[in-house]
């Protein structure tokens, strides 16, 4: 990772409009196809949320804007992505676990499993400060129809939040609200990205 100069990148002016904008947070809602991942889940034993981490690393690795992100008053460029999970401790609270992205499926897998039982046993957060954070959160055990995200002034990452998904003839959906900082993508960035998600996700694994 290494701060770049605004100017001499493409989120030049994206940087002067939203970097001190007081709202600089967009969030667009979508509804996903994923019959194909909960088919995956089902036959093979492996978590739904693990497959959904897996594909949003997947296309946001293929999209550049998501290895810039603003921290501070600084443009970071980072070399690699992770994403981040909520983890239910033993206490009966949560903690936060990042799981460093890897195209190697089965190696991103074996990570996610073994950080997630550490952070679960330990109840201590996994952080992993070198990478372009992605944020998930699974509320899998609610029917939600969105959520907006807060800003927390601190924290720009991209953030992901989704609930329980819902079949319907053969069909299953999920329906995913993705937030981001206009500093790092526009919404054609974002739209663009979703839809690689949902290809991802219908050739997954």
């Amino acid at each position: 990772m290494q701060e770049v100069n605004p100017k001499e990148t493409t989120r030049d002016y994206a940087f002067e409009m939203w970097m001190k904008a007081p709202m600089p947070m967009v969030t667009i809602i979508k509804t996903l196809d994923v019959t194909h991942l909960q088919n995956i889940s089902r036959k093979r034993g492996l978590k739904f949320n693990m497959l959904m981490c897996w594909c949003i690393g997947r296309a946001a690795s293929r999209i550049k804007e998501f290895y810039m992100l603003s921290v501070g008053d600084k443009l970071i460029k980072y070399d690699s992505i992770a994403v981040n999970t909520i983890v239910a401790k033993s206490r009966g609270e949560v903690s936060s676990c990042d799981i460093p992205f890897s195209d190697d499926f089965s190696l991103f897998n074996d990570n996610y499993i073994n950080l997630t039982r550490r952070v679960a046993e330990t109840c201590e957060n996994h952080d992993i400060t070198d990478s372009m954070v992605i944020g998930t959160s699974a509320l899998a055990q609610y029917d939600i129809d969105g959520a907006v995200g807060m800003y927390s002034g601190i924290f720009n990452n991209p953030f992901f939040i989704w609930g329980r998904y819902r079949r319907l003839w053969f069909k299953t959906r999920l329906t995913v609200s993705f937030q981001f900082h206009h500093t790092q993508m526009d919404g054609a960035h974002a739209a663009r990205f979703l839809d690689l998600l949902q290809k991802e996700i219908t050739q997954a694994y």
